[in-house]
């Protein structure tokens, strides 16, 4: 009897220990299938996704260093002609206080560059960069747009900036679509349906930043506030700007930038013009690579209104209105008369004088100082995010360190 119970009891400590383990083993297959199936949910649900949503998910965020992300031009500059910024006698004399210093590394800055009478009076390079490399401008290159614009229309080649934006792109004719001119466009009244957020995956946006069908989408948006009433930024008027421009000319702009601006300016490095695709369209709004040196030439053509050493490259009726704030339309708020808004550049009080200003979204200024004879230049890969009225307070305290270096 009792070697009997000893079998039971041995038989009962198997049985119970392999019901365990299969209890086990059944948890774990049940999480691998689990676990299998939120993969496969994933794949599916990321493969659905239009092409621009999945590549915001691959990169995250923009980053300044963003070349190799995308297909891009080349905007040449000629190595025969190149002139160089020449050194101030003071140049870099000025010792940063450890405020200022502090600042700019705060918001990650990679360049500060200032130019007086066209030599360079102090740059600085941080965070691993230097002069040699080039950053993406992003909404800074909307300026270079606004020139390549004036210049075209100097030629000729643009008959009014009060002309229709489809007698340049014909299928631009839905709605109030018909009513959009030139000028419209270049002071952000174009009325276009585009959402300016930089944070949601699915905003027009990063479908324009990341996407691959640039003039599909913005020659596809309804225009619903009526044209030439009250400034509001959307960059998708940039892109119809520079698809009239190329319409115009009939060259890309990567081509009329090197050849009109790039060239002409004696830069120092080739430029780079990113495209939506492999052979595509540039993405005018955004994105343009340059280094800090040779985006200061941009400043300089701003500050000799539309001159580059004597020479004109874009005439002096058109810096005169681009460098104007078209005051005949409402801010942004509706409320006042816009005074901080020209063509394609914005326009800084400060100090009692207006102070021209390319201006990018991850911090990347450029600025002319009329009264300084001076041109600053800032990269970085952020800026200050606290407001006051249209500008953030990083543009003006970029200014104050500037104003440091040029009155010691």
């Amino acid at each position: 009897m009792s070697y009997r119970l000893h079998l039971s009891k041995k038989m009962f400590i198997f049985l119970a220990r392999k019901f365990i383990e299969r209890i086990h083993m059944t948890k774990q297959k049940k999480t691998i299938c689990i676990s299998a199936g939120i993969v496969l949910v994933l794949v599916i649900s990321y493969l659905s996704l239009p092409y621009y949503a999945r590549q915001a998910l691959i990169h995250l965020m923009p980053v300044i260093d963003d070349l190799e992300t995308f297909h891009r031009h080349v905007v040449h500059h000629d190595a025969d002609s190149v002139w160089l910024w020449p050194q101030a006698e003071a140049y870099n004399q000025h010792q940063l206080s450890e405020k200022d210093a502090a600042y700019l590394d705060s918001l990650h800055t990679v360049s500060f560059l200032v130019i007086r009478r066209d030599s360079i009076l102090f740059e600085d390079y941080r965070d691993g960069w230097n002069d040699t490399l080039t950053s993406n401008l992003y909404s800074a290159t909307k300026t270079i747009v606004g020139l390549l614009v004036g210049i075209a229309f100097d030629e000729g080649k643009i008959h009014s900036l009060d002309d229709k934006a489809s007698d340049y792109i014909p299928i631009y004719n839905k709605g109030m679509q018909a009513d959009v001119t030139l000028r419209d466009l270049l002071t952000m009244s174009g009325g276009m349906a585009w959402d300016e957020s930089y944070a949601s995956l699915f905003s027009v946006t990063t479908h324009g930043y990341y996407g691959n069908d640039l003039y599909e989408l913005v020659t596809g948006l309804e225009v619903k506030d009526r044209p030439g009433i009250q400034f509001s930024y959307r960059s998708g008027e940039t892109q119809l700007l520079a698809f009239v421009l190329e319409a115009a000319t009939g060259e890309t702009l990567s081509r009329y930038a090197e050849e009109k601006l790039w060239k002409p300016m004696q830069a120092e490095k080739d430029a780079y013009w990113l495209l939506d695709k492999r052979d595509g369209d540039e993405k005018a709004f955004c994105c343009f690579h340059t280094t800090a040196r040779d985006a200061a030439r941009l400043g300089s053509l701003l500050l000799q209104q539309g001159k580059w050493r004597g020479k004109q490259l874009v005439s002096q009726r058109y810096m005169d209105e681009m460098l104007r704030p078209a005051s005949y339309l409402k801010d942004q708020w509706g409320r006042d008369s816009l005074s901080y808004y020209g063509l394609q550049l914005w326009l800084i009080p400060y100090r009692g004088e207006t102070i021209p200003c390319m201006r990018g979204m991850l911090g990347q200024y450029v600025y002319a100082i009329p009264s300084e004879n001076a041109v600053v230049v800032r990269l970085g890969r952020k800026r200050c995010d606290v407001y006051d009225g249209p500008f953030t307070t990083d543009m003006t305290r970029y200014l104050d360190i500037a104003m440091h270096i040029l009155h010691p």
